[in-house]
């Protein structure tokens, strides 16, 4: 079959010359008809498309999803009708859909999402495609050791973004010899010439430096193309990339290779006449039939996991939640067979080596470039065949956060776990502090938040994480804390623990992770001058238990004081705001860190900038003098 691949027959190459040619048809209707879109991008990638969706993937038609199926990444996502156009002649969209491209009632969105059944990864935002498909490759030799194979199409412009070199260099790390990465060089970005305008041996020789074969081809030659992809699975222990000199609006007369007409439609006036001109190169009718896949993945299950044994701390333990964490990661890895964990070289720091230790063939290492570790795990959790942990210091996870945004798009199931957060971690000092994540992942659609302030609930975070659709983030402490529920205990996500309660307390103070036990400490010392408070875990951030928090506002007379290791814009105090501000006669007094912090010991550093023990109690003490 190989042999066939490389060397179709004269009528399979002009079937896919015309196949090539109905794409840009396609691309040229559907942008006229909504006046937007990257026609000359589509047209630019027409025979690379044709080539891949009717003679190289190993696909079924009728089911886009289906775990065997080769997959493919639309990196440049601006080029999204040529891959609309690719599926309306497979069959799974109409000609009526292709025309209602980019309108609010059509699931054809200007850049592909997973609204789309044939859409793993939402892009768009360039430079991320290749790292996602990264993540497939690898699911598809070392998870599911399985025959798939994994196509990303890249545009030239976009390999200017750091993280295509970061993807570049993973690939080549773990031999993902089921990886092609297409480069598109069109020689034109947005707004003037790519930096290499043509120059397809520079592409060549940087791509064979990173570690992958390349080969260069004339992206217009059909008989080249399929040639090349042929020989690329022939490859073994190197991915392949294919650099594609190619021309932007190729087959548009007076626009081909032509500057400031990338994201415009033909002229409509002139569209007829250029969809007559390109279909009086078509010669064949209908397209060759794209191969069935080989059907050899395993059979999986990755829901309703289940603790099958309580956790094993005792109150009173003193344990970090990070460490809390790595345990649970390990011991969540023995309940599910597909659990992977993912971790950015700081395994040792964030415990998730007690993982790697038990499990290590469900282990990557990303190393340091932690944009494309999230991408890698976006793509380890399409069609639902691993369920994905990524962990990395919480401060650190700030520069993946376009990558982040891109998930929630994507609709992803991934759980990022954030350690070192805060004040807290001391003497590394501000650049390893994670002050700002908070009103990262609370900003991100379908995210769920869990701060968890003791070993057993970090335990229970991790078991609800695993089983929860959407993303989820994890935030987690250096500091040894105390265990303060007992195994019995249940968590479920918003629902808020009142630690601390009686019937005669004055003011209600909620915290979270380290400051949850400031907030112990200074009921302590607030009883011993007869002054009782209310104490609130609220477990997650978001959702938040917004009516716990208010009944118990109202059983202290409105008085509410939240704290919190973690800048005041977008942390904790502004959540509980937001949750109480249609309730009246409820104030809410924020105490969280303020300015740049400096290197200290945990201590000086909780009390120098106002998250102590005793600043609640002067808090307290205020709130009720005044």
């Amino acid at each position: 079959a190989m042999a066939d691949d490389a060397k179709p027959d004269a009528k399979t190459l002009q079937a896919l010359r015309d196949a090539a040619n109905r794409l840009r048809i396609h691309s040229i209707r559907a942008t006229c008809a909504s006046s937007s879109g990257h026609p000359t991008s589509c047209c630019s990638a027409a025979e690379i498309m044709s080539v891949l969706f009717f003679h190289t993937m190993r696909y079924k038609r009728t089911d886009p999803q289906h775990p065997d199926n080769d997959r493919f990444v639309l990196s440049k996502g601006h080029a999204a009708p040529v891959l609309y156009a690719a599926w309306a002649e497979v069959g799974d969209i109409s000609e009526s859909d292709l025309l209602n491209l980019r309108k609010i009632h059509c699931d054809l969105e200007g850049h592909p999402t997973p609204r789309l059944p044939f859409v793993d990864v939402a892009t768009g935002s360039l430079g991320q495609g290749l790292g996602a498909a990264c993540g497939m490759a690898y699911t598809g030799k070392y998870f599911d050791k399985a025959s798939y194979r994994v196509f990303c199409l890249m545009g030239d412009g976009e390999s200017s973004e750091g993280s295509v070199w970061e993807a570049l260099a993973f690939a080549s790390h773990y031999s993902l010899d089921n990886l092609v990465a297409v480069f598109d060089v069109n020689r034109l970005g947005q707004s003037g010439t790519a930096p290499l305008e043509h120059c397809t041996d520079i592409y060549q020789n940087r791509c064979e430096a990173f570690g992958w074969n390349t080969y260069i081809v004339d992206g217009h030659d059909v008989e080249a193309l399929c040639q090349a992809f042929s020989q690329a699975a022939q490859v073994k222990n190197k991915p392949t990339a294919i650099v594609a000199k190619t021309f932007k609006g190729r087959g548009i007369p007076n626009i081909e290779d032509a500057e400031n007409w990338h994201g415009k439609p033909v002229p409509k006036e002139r569209a007829e006449a250029i969809i007559k001109l390109i279909q009086s190169q078509i010669q064949t009718q209908g397209n060759p039939i794209s191969k069935p896949p080989v059907e050899d993945s395993p059979q999986i299950s990755i829901t309703n996991i289940q603790m099958t044994s309580p956790p094993a701390y005792k109150m009173g333990d003193k344990i970090a939640t990070q460490k809390a964490y790595g345990l649970a990661l390990a011991k969540l890895g023995h309940e599910n067979k597909r659990v992977i964990v993912l971790d950015s070289d700081t395994k040792n720091p964030t415990f998730s080596e007690i993982f790697k230790k038990e499990h290590p063939e469900r282990f990557i290492e990303c190393f340091i470039p932690e944009q494309n570790m999230v991408s890698v795990a976006l793509g380890c959790a399409t069609r639902g065949r691993t369920i994905v942990f990524a962990n990395t210091f919480s401060a650190f996870f700030t520069r993946a956060f376009d990558q982040i945004r891109m998930g929630a798009i994507s609709q992803t199931n991934i759980n990022l776990i954030g350690s070192h957060c805060g004040v807290s971690i001391g003497e590394d000092g501000p650049s390893q502090m994670a002050l700002e994540d908070l009103a990262m992942f609370r900003s991100i659609p379908n995210c769920t938040v869990f701060y968890p302030s003791d070993a057993l609930s970090t335990e229970h975070a991790v078991y609800l994480a695993a089983n929860t659709k959407g993303m989820c983030f994890i935030r987690t402490s250096q500091p040894e804390t105390e265990v303060i529920y007992t195994a019995q205990e249940k968590f479920e996500i918003g629902q808020a623990k009142v630690v601390l309660h009686s019937d005669n307390d004055k003011v209600t103070v909620i915290g979270a992770g380290i400051t949850l036990h400031e907030a112990l400490a200074a009921a302590d010392n607030l009883s011993q001058q007869g002054i009782a408070i209310r104490v609130i875990d609220p477990f997650t951030i978001k959702p938040l238990d917004a009516a716990t928090i208010i009944s118990s506002a109202k059983a202290t007379g409105g008085r509410v004081i939240t704290v919190e290791d973690h800048h005041k814009e977008g942390g904790l105090g502004e959540a509980v705001c937001a949750a109480v501000s249609r309730e009246p006669d409820i104030l809410v007094h924020q105490l969280a860190v303020s300015g740049l912090p400096q290197s200290g010991k945990p201590g000086e550093l909780l009390d120098m900038f106002g998250i102590s023990a005793g600043h609640i109690v002067s808090a307290v003490r205020n709130i009720l003098m005044n």
